[in-house]
């Protein structure tokens, strides 16, 4: 009789249910699609044999992205936007003023706008 006793105190209690999760997902991301994006998603998961919210959680941890301009280049668009702001203040001026006033001024400036963008667009290739 001892050993029946023995063997129900070795087996361990069945706990029910599924089990735990080790990570849960908790957070919610909603985003919108267009019909044909969706559509390109659900057709590469299932090309990978994936769900869609699966495929693209591993799309985005690999994903690579850059951003649309260096800070050097912010600053010569930055640098650019003043120039025009000038230019356009001399045009105003030499409508008032007259023109051969402002020759010097706005040569200069044309000088220094094509210089900008010489570097930007060097900077490009």
């Amino acid at each position: 009789m001892k050993t029946a006793t023995a063997n129900n105190e070795i087996k361990k209690k069945r706990v029910p249910g599924r089990p735990k999760k080790t990570v849960s997902r908790s957070d919610l991301l909603m985003i919108r699609l267009t019909p044909t994006e969706k559509q390109l998603i659900g057709q590469r998961a299932k090309n990978a044999g994936l769900k869609p919210s699966e495929w693209f959680r591993k799309a985005a941890k690999s994903a690579r992205v850059f951003p649309r301009f260096t800070p050097e280049e912010s600053g010569w668009f930055r640098m650019l936007s003043g120039m025009a702001n000038n230019l356009n203040q001399l045009t105003h001026l030499a409508h008032v003023e007259g023109l051969p006033t402002l020759a010097l001024k706005c040569q200069a400036l044309i000088r220094q706008i094509e210089e900008l963008l010489t570097k930007i667009n060097s900077h490009d290739r």
